[in-house]
């Protein structure tokens, strides 16, 4: 008989008891539905609900279940559901009538929205500290590579010259800022919503704060429909898994742009590589395309949880148990990746002076070279046109904008001195960019320190 069968008088079909249950993943959720029961119990008798006696057995015996379940004593049964009717189906078969008082004042609605918030709020603590070792792993490689000059692009086209660092500490800033959206994320998945009954609350004198405070949240849900049938913040979650998803993606496609045989930037680490079954020759950058790949699967997984909201009325409604598998799946995902990222970047080989050599090529200091005729006098209009007229005339020539004679400069206008040579090397290009956020050297720096504390106050 199920806990719920009062009403009915058959039984249901064994595969719909399949097709219903979800013990076969919700079963990782055990430790946050005891410890909310346990809360929950101490709540029912500290308010003359239950008693003080029962309330005690049921805690103990709760706290014993869960040594059980740790300790692989424990086998869930499919026709139990899920992990709320398992563990109080063990709990009752322990200690008899007093484990039928469990759930007093309690919905199955109420308690599954508890333990998923407190699943991802544990989810969120370890993500956020997986992504502060990532910052803390770029930000050590850029003060490494403070002087290493590399190619700048748009449109994956030879831009202007900037460092390694510059180009690194533009995904320090990304995952920054998914540090800070797991932040608000958390904010909002902190509220407690035991004591939402099944919609309606309940006509019980719960104390829901006593609980809350008791579960470590800030506070309590304030419509106990929405309680029950919010997903917004498990929503929320799979957004930001899905932007870190693609930070790591991004970083990944350069990767393994930059690991080609024709460009040579970097070199991966036999750890995070794979050969090919055919050809000897081969290293594939296989980490980072599984990276890659794998993001679009978290944007499948918040699809999914948007789609499944997308039509759902108010308030509980069984498509809501799909939330679940969604989230699990994404967090899996997540924290597999960022490991493995993290180990890959910290140990690829950085060959410098193909990034240095690259950089010289495609007449990235042409901008430079603009900017140095506007500082004496010509408008920048002009001095765009005249460069042109040069770069135009080194494609034909086969030559860079620093192999040109001074006669050649002169030919396109007089202005053109020697001090140009200077203006346009590469070093000058980049250590003359001070403004703030600019690749110079003085400022990579001082945000390389800056970087270094905002990480260590991280948690």
């Amino acid at each position: 008989m199920k806990l719920w069968g009062g009403r009915f008088t058959g039984s249901t079909d064994s595969f719909t008891d399949h097709f219903h249950s979800s013990i076969s993943f919700d079963s990782r959720m055990y430790k946050e539905d005891i410890l909310g029961s346990v809360a929950h119990a101490a709540m029912l008798g500290k308010q003359g609900i239950i008693s003080k006696a029962d309330s005690e057995l049921i805690q103990k015996t709760l706290k014993e279940i869960l040594a059980d379940i740790e300790a692989g004593k424990v086998t869930f049964d499919e026709k139990a559901e899920d992990i709320h009717m398992n563990v109080e189906t063990i709990l009752i078969e322990r200690i008899g009538d007093t484990g039928k008082r469990l759930h007093t004042g309690r919905s199955r609605n109420d308690q599954v929205a508890l333990d998923i918030r407190m699943y991802i709020k544990e989810q969120i603590t370890d993500i956020k500290h997986l992504i502060k070792e990532l910052m803390a792993v770029l930000n050590n490689i850029a003060e490494k590579n403070i002087s290493t000059i590399i190619p700048g692009y748009t449109h994956l086209q030879n831009a202007q010259p900037v460092t390694l660092a510059h180009h690194i500490l533009a995904y320090v800033e990304m995952f920054k800022r998914d540090h800070d959206r797991l932040n608000d994320t958390y904010k909002r998945t902190n509220v407690m919503p035991l004591g939402s009954g099944a919609l309606a609350s309940t006509t019980y004198p719960l104390d829901r704060r006593f609980v809350a405070e008791q579960l470590g949240f800030d506070s309590i849900t304030l419509d106990s429909m929405d309680g029950v049938s919010d997903r917004d913040f498990a929503i929320e979650l799979l957004s930001a898994l899905s932007i870190i998803m693609m930070h790591l993606s991004r970083f990944c496609e350069e990767i393994i742009i930059w690991n080609s045989q024709q460009y040579r930037f970097v070199e991966m680490d036999d750890a995070y590589s794979t050969g090919s079954s055919i050809m000897p020759q081969k290293k594939n950058p296989d980490m980072a395309e599984l990276i890659r790949g794998k993001t679009g699967r978290v944007y499948g997984d918040l699809m999914a949880m948007l789609t499944v909201m997308k039509g759902i009325p108010l308030a509980y409604n069984k498509d809501m148990q799909e939330d679940k598998e969604s989230v699990f799946d994404a967090v899996d995902t997540l924290k597999m990746c960022l490991p493995v990222f993290t180990r890959m970047v910290d140990t690829m080989k950085i060959n410098k002076d193909n990034m240095y050599n690259a950089a010289r090529m495609g007449f990235m200091n042409a901008t430079d070279a603009a900017d140095w005729l506007v500082k004496q006098g010509v408008p920048f209009r002009d001095a765009h046109a005249m460069v042109g007229r040069l770069v135009l005339y080194c494609i034909d020539n086969n030559k860079n904008l620093d192999e040109l004679t001074l006669d050649e400069y002169k030919n396109v206008s007089d202005v053109f001195t020697d001090e140009i040579y200077d203006a346009i090397r590469l070093e000058t290009c980049v250590n003359t960019r001070t403004v703030e956020g600019g690749p110079s050297e003085e400022y990579i720096k001082k945000l390389v320190e800056q970087n270094k504390k905002i990480i260590s106050k991280m948690k």
